[in-house]
Formats: C-alpha cells, sequence, structure tokens
C-alpha cells in the first residue's frame, strides 16, 4: 500500500515541476533550460495528482456535449469518486494489478472512470477506437494478451469473431448474453483502498499505432511516461488553471490520452467533448463559443475543413489555439490568424513520446516551423547516410542521456526493434526535419517518405504545402512515380474541395499553380483525383499509394500532356 508519506512525496515533486512551468509561460528559455523531471520511485497519478486536486474541488473535470443538445458534466470531486467506484467494482470482476484491459469506449462519461479506475487497481490499460474490426481486434486481443475487454455494447457483436477466455463487460442499455454491465460499477463503494505499492516503472497503457506502413506496433508506457511526461504536452498547450480545453481526438489513440486526459488534468483545466456524428464547423465554433472554450487543440484535417468555412462566426476565439498529429501547413495558420487573431501553433510528438518538439505560448512563430525542443527534451538530428550528428537535416533523435519522462520504455515483447530504435543513447523518431540557426526545427517528412527526382531531394510535405494552397485542393499527398528520364518525378493525389471536379481542366490550373509556386526540379508532373487512404486514426496511407503507383495507375493526368 502506497503510504502517505510516499504519496505526499511523489505530490509534492509533481507539482512543483508543474508550477515551474506554469510560472514560465511566456518564457520558453527559462523553461527549457531549469526544467527538470519528476522522478518519483513510486507514482500513480490517478491516486497521487488526480484524486489530490479533486478534493473538495467543485470545478468541471470533465463536460461532454452531444449532438441532439443534452450535456453532462462531472465535477473533479465527482470523478474521483466515480472512479473509485469503477476501481472497485472491476476488482470484484477479477481485474488485477498487470492485467490487460481492452478499453473500445466512445467519447463517454464510462471512458473516463474507467481510465482512472483502471490507473487505481494498476491494470494495464490497451486503448481501442471503437472503429476498429474483428480482424484488428483479434490481433489486439492476442498480442496484448487480454485478459479482460470493456466495449460499448453496440460493438459487442465484433467479439464474436474474436476468441478468447477474456472478461467481457459491456456499456449501454441493450447488454447481450454472456456480457456484464458496466453501469453496475456504480453501485460499488466510492472509496478505494490499493493494493500494493505503484512504481513509477510499472506499465500503464499498451499503445498500437496506427501501422501507415507495417502491421501496428505495440508501444508500451508507464505510470511516469505519459502521467508525468505530459507535463511537455500541458506546456504547449498554454494551459492554465480553471481553462476549457477542447481536442478533437478520437478514444483509442494516444493524442485523446494526451489532451482529453493527462495535460488538461496535469493543469487542473477542464476536458470539454462536443459529440457529433457529421462534423460540421459552424455548430462546432456555436458550441465553443456556448461553452467558452479557451485551449483548442485540432489535427490538420480539422484546421483545414474549419477555414472552408466563415471562422468569424466565432465569436469569442480560444487564447491558444493548436495542431498536431501532422505537420500543419502555413496557409491555414495564415487564415485563422486573419479571422480570429490567434496564431495556430504546430508541436511534434509521437505515441512512442509526449510532446517533443513544438512552437510555445508566448514564443514567435516561424513559419513553416514546429518550433524548438520542448522543456525536458534534447533534440539530435542524425545525417541518414553517414549516421552521425548533423546540424542542419537529419533524422530527428531524442537523447536518451538523461532521459526524458515522456519517452516509451519500448516496443512490447519486441526487443530487436527496441534496441535498433534506441540504440547508441538516442530514441530515433524516424522523421527527417531541418534546424536553422535560431534552433528551430522544421519538418521534412518521414524517412521512408522522402524520395529522389533527377537527383535532386524532394520532401513530399513541401509540395503537398504547395497544394494546399490552392482553393481546389482539400487534400494532398505526394509520392514518386517511375519515370525514364528522371528515375522518380512528385505525383499528386488530390481530394477536392468543394464546387471542384476532377477532371483535366482542374488538373491544368493545378499543373499551372505548381509551375508558379514550385521550382521546375519539384513540381508536380502528374496529378489523379479521389479520395486518400487513410488509418482509422485518419493519417494518409503514403505507403498505399507509393504502392498503387508503382503498379501503374491509369486515372492520372500528366502534366506533358497538358501544356
Amino acid at each position: 500500500m502506497t503510504t502517505e508519506s510516499t504519496q505526499n512525496s511523489a505530490t509534492a515533486q509533481f507539482l512543483a515541476a508543474r508550477d515551474f512551468l506554469l510560472e514560465r509561460r511566456g518564457d520558453y528559455e527559462a523553461a527549457h533550460s531549469g526544467f527538470t523531471w519528476p522522478r518519483p520511485h513510486r507514482f500513480n497519478w490517478a491516486l497521487d495528482w488526480f484524486d489530490h486536486i479533486a478534493a473538495g474541488n467543485g470545478a468541471d473535470a470533465l463536460r461532454i456535449f452531444e449532438e441532439d443538445g443534452t450535456s453532462e458534466a462531472l465535477t473533479f470531486a465527482e470523478l474521483a469518486a466515480r472512479s473509485g467506484a469503477a476501481a472497485n467494482w472491476l476488482r470484484e470482476q477479477g481485474v488485477a494489478p498487470g492485467d490487460r484491459i481492452l478499453v473500445m469506449l466512445g467519447n463517454q462519461r464510462e471512458l473516463w472512470e474507467v481510465m482512472l479506475g483502471a490507473m487505481k487497481l494498476r491494470a494495464v490499460v490497451i486503448p481501442a477506437t471503437p472503429l476498429l474490426g474483428p480482424a484488428d481486434l483479434r490481433d489486439r486481443v492476442e498480442r496484448g494478451r487480454v485478459r479482460h475487454v470493456i466495449a460499448r455494447a453496440e460493438d459487442t457483436a465484433k467479439f464474436d469473431e474474436v476468441p478468447g477466455g477474456y472478461t467481457r463487460i459491456a456499456a449501454g442499455r441493450q447488454i447481450p448474453a454472456g456480457w456484464r454491465r458496466l453501469a453496475d460499477m456504480q453501485g460499488a463503494d466510492t472509496a478505494f483502498t490499493p493494493e500494493g505499492e505503484t512504481l513509477a516503472t510499472d506499465p500503464l497503457m499498451l499503445y498500437f499505432t496506427s501501422g501507415t506502413t507495417d502491421r501496428p506496433k505495440l508501444v508500451e508506457h508507464t505510470h511516469a511516461s505519459y502521467p508525468i511526461g505530459h507535463l511537455s504536452t500541458m506546456y504547449w498547450l498554454g494551459l492554465r488553471p480553471g481553462d476549457v480545453h477542447l481536442n478533437i481526438a478520437s478514444p483509442g489513440w494516444a493524442k485523446h490520452a494526451w489532451s482529453n486526459l493527462f495535460a488538461p488534468w496535469n493543469a487542473g483545466a477542464t476536458v470539454f467533448v462536443h459529440n457529433y456524428t457529421r462534423f460540421d464547423p459552424e455548430r462546432l465554433m456555436a458550441e465553443m463559443d456556448r461553452h467558452g472554450v479557451t485551449t483548442f487543440c485540432a489535427p490538420p484535417t480539422v484546421w483545414r475543413m474549419l477555414i472552408q468555412s466563415d471562422l468569424t462566426r466565432l465569436a469569442r476565439p480560444p487564447r491558444e489555439a493548436v495542431a498536431a498529429g501532422e505537420p500543419l501547413n502555413p496557409e491555414v495558420i495564415d487564415k485563422v490568424r486573419e479571422a480570429w487573431g490567434v496564431t495556430i501553433r504546430d508541436g511534434f510528438g509521437q505515441t512512442e513520446t509526449t510532446l517533443q518538439v513544438g512552437n510555445f505560448p508566448g514564443v514567435p512563430v516561424k513559419p513553416g516551423s514546429m518550433g524548438r525542443p520542448a522543456p525536458g527534451y534534447e533534440i539530435v538530428l542524425l545525417d541518414p547516410v553517414t549516421g552521425k550528428e548533423s546540424p542542419d537535416e537529419g533524422e530527428l533523435c531524442v537523447n536518451l542521456g538523461a532521459r526524458p519522462a515522456g519517452v516509451t520504455t519500448g516496443y512490447h515483447d519486441d526487443p530487436e526493434r527496441t534496441a535498433e530504435a534506441m540504440a547508441d543513447g538516442l530514441y530515433r523518431t524516424g522523421d527527417i526535419a531541418a534546424r536553422d540557426a535560431d534552433g528551430y526545427l522544421t519538418y521534412v517528412g518521414r524517412s521512408d517518405d522522402v524520395f529522389k527526382a533527377s537527383d535532386y531531394k524532394i520532401s513530399p510535405f513541401e509540395l503537398e504545402s504547395a497544394l494546399l494552397e490552392h482553393e481546389a485542393v482539400a487534400e494532398a499527398a505526394v509520392v514518386p512515380a517511375p519515370d525514364e528520364l528522371r528515375l522518380a518525378v512528385p505525383k499528386a493525389y488530390v481530394s477536392l474541395a468543394a464546387g471542384w471536379e476532377p477532371g483535366p481542366e482542374t488538373a491544368r490550373v493545378l499543373f499551372e499553380h505548381s509551375r508558379a509556386v514550385l521550382s521546375p526540379y519539384k513540381r508536380i508532373r502528374r496529378i489523379e483525383f479521389g479520395e486518400l487512404p487513410k488509418t482509422v486514426s485518419g493519417k494518409i496511407r503514403r505507403v498505399e499509394l507509393r504502392e498503387l503507383t508503382a503498379a501503374g495507375s491509369t486515372g492520372e493526368y500528366d502534366e506533358a500532356d497538358l501544356r
């Protein structure tokens, strides 16, 4: 059992580190140079931090607004009690410390109750999006060695095709035979007493990555790496106690834990969720106004849809606006700044880490740059050819010498992949970045996405950004297409904005735009229209587009034919 003195020590360390960052908002140099990670030996974020700030706290911890206009809110004190009941009830169902629980819930109250309750129990959570099908679930249950499943009632049929002796628990009204009712947890005692101590190094979460190039990797995080590590994310988001934070992310993915769990509650902010079946930018802005959203995080896809609407409908823009998931194109930043007077700040991190690099509050933003290393992180660039450190451009790596709290312990049950990713005291991200004289880092692309054309190195992201400047383009992905003369040429797959039709005339317009804004060796040589293939987390599967191109697509337009 965690003793009171141990708990107080861990809480005090965490609080001191948090307050250090809160007090240095807008002073990046001081935050980066002076920050040190708290390193408690024993730490349970749900017990030592959340319950600590929840005691007698009547402020909203969670606010959920539904599409039909209904809403639900829980205070910090209420959620602490309800998660205690969840922990006691799960223990009664046989969940023990170290057990793997696959949690496949939507943005509903029970998700946060279960996450906190499982954490208090020292169970290991495997978050899963409800979008997964039986094949993905079989993989997760088998490789994750899942002993318990908690899912929405409407998704339980998927598990008919997933063998295993795991406990089945469902949330909802119509609970099928063989499944236990999650709602029963609210009848349990709210006073939870832990059994045994939680070491900061104990496993807490196992994440299956989105698998854009290979089958999903299984990333392990501890009771320190995400709860403590997301202090860097809190600083990037610019969160303050009392903020109302809206993050658009689907449950089951790491970004949901980043900004709908750890970072906001590290700061003592309210997590605000707006549920919808179809994205409606005007409705979203109306609810942001109604609920007083002060900090807003969204993926580039959402930002690109927002700027196609009337941004001035938002009467009270958020104080802070950020983007993450994929690099944000500069023209989106310009349009939001013009309408809201707020600069979207980009950031970089992975499922394997917390926020590594970012544009931080109060610090000048350089167009196209994702910012500078986060407090607690030291970034090294490695030349992909020589493997030596490069001052200008190379694979973005995290120095593990003074190991940042927010870096994964490794890939579960895959020591070879872990050793490869963390060789020579560096965590290798697989992403290429360039660094300027002021230390700002600019994303170039995935190491396996960058290609050569006529012996010139091409960054797909740079070309995609250029295409997105044109009003006809909603989304774009650039890959190499085989060419007898140049070996490869840039080919763009384009999803068109409303009001534009695929065909030679639109292709001709985009080729002209490409010639106008890009250097001759970079310009787009071929275009194909259509929806872009994506992972269930919304990331573009360029590997699929490369394979399609290599196989010889017949639906493309060649620049040479339309001049």
